[in-house]
């Protein structure tokens, strides 16, 4: 995995270099974010202490993006995702984008490889504190942020605006194809401080190959956000519910069905020009058919600090409970995370 990684950073440095000796620096634009945290974290499971407990320093993501515009209609970008891998104890690297642009008008965007998708990105914005914590759907495993296929997104009037994709379902690390493309969509209105979306999802999650194992089910999500977000505060409500939404689940005869729900209520306040407060709790019921006595509750709460223009440190408190009948998994976390942008 490391030979990979060094081959894999070589190659965004001559495709980088490549890029910038055919273009000039007015077209290039090299951009970069990276998510670290140093923390303590007591991990139990039914009670006894479970790994990753102890004092540690992390990279949870670190992304290099290159942009390049061809014209006012034309464009493409390349991101790259380095993060950890706890299963193998090294560094992998994927394309989190990879993606030619034509933007035919603000209602008409269209993207072809793999870009945000519809739900998750928009989340994030409205949260406002994803260094700290993936939004409800994401963090759970029931959405993710990018995925490979067509893209489409823009903006109706001053109000609406909407995105669409046709999306391979295996998520932006796996970009195999299978014999049907999935579908994930959102709608979106912002009234001045007000902001309202509806999404929802549809397809296999890949799963559905040639020669493959039948695919009987198919995984669905809907979700639905509200958030105020004025000068100095926010506060929003996110809510999902997902039938099917596994690949074990997908491949299951249809007579074994599963749900799944969850809501998140987060707010901010800034209190100086550098200094805000945040918190965020959230109920999910992971499995409410074939487990329904499984709940998770989570929370965090901090302070955040600007040091300057792309820099946030934040001190953080997290809990995460993870409940079922005779069995409890508990995680507590506190510490200070990181967001470095240019």
């Amino acid at each position: 995995m490391k030979k990979s990684l060094v081959i894999g950073t070589a190659v965004a440095a001559i495709a980088l270099a490549a890029i910038a000796s055919g273009a000039s620096a007015q077209d290039t634009t090299i951009s970069g974010r990276m998510y670290a945290d140093f923390t303590n974290i007591d991990n139990k499971v039914d009670g006894v202490e479970a790994a990753p407990t102890g004092t540690g320093f992390d990279i949870k993501r670190l992304y290099i993006g290159i942009d390049h515009k061809f014209s006012d209609m034309f464009s493409a970008n390349v991101t790259t995702d380095f993060q950890y891998s706890s299963a193998i104890s090294s560094t992998e690297i994927y394309l989190k984008k990879a993606y030619v642009q034509a933007k035919f008008s603000d209602a008409l965007v269209v993207r072809v490889g793999a870009t945000d998708l519809p739900w998750v990105p928009y989340a994030e914005d409205m949260y406002g504190f994803r260094f700290v914590e993936n939004t409800v759907a994401d963090r759970t495993k029931f959405a993710t942020s990018s995925d490979w296929g067509l893209h489409a997104a823009g903006k109706l009037n001053s109000n609406f605006s909407y995105a669409v994709a046709a999306i391979n379902g295996s998520g932006y690390k796996n970009p195999s194809r299978s014999k049907s493309m999935d579908f994930e969509g959102r709608l979106s209105a912002k009234f001045d401080t007000l902001n309202f979306a509806i999404g929802g999802y549809t397809g296999k999650l890949g799963q559905e190959v040639a020669g493959g194992a039948a695919t009987p089910n198919t995984a669905t999500r809907f979700n639905a956000l509200a958030a105020y977000i004025g000068d100095r505060s926010r506060f929003g409500v996110e809510y999902f519910s997902a039938n099917d939404y596994s690949a074990a689940l997908v491949k299951s005869p249809a007579s074994v069905d599963d749900k799944a729900d969850g809501v998140s209520v987060f707010g901010s306040y800034r209190l100086t020009p550098v200094y805000t407060v945040f918190a965020r709790a959230e109920e999910v019921k992971p499995s409410k058919t074939l487990s329904p006595s499984k709940k998770d509750k989570y929370y965090n709460l901090g302070i955040n600090f600007t040091a300057y223009k792309g820099i946030q440190f934040a001190a953080v408190a997290k809990h995460d409970e993870i409940t079922s009948i005779g069995h409890k998994t508990e995680s507590n976390e506190i510490g200070i995370w990181t967001e470095v942008r240019y």
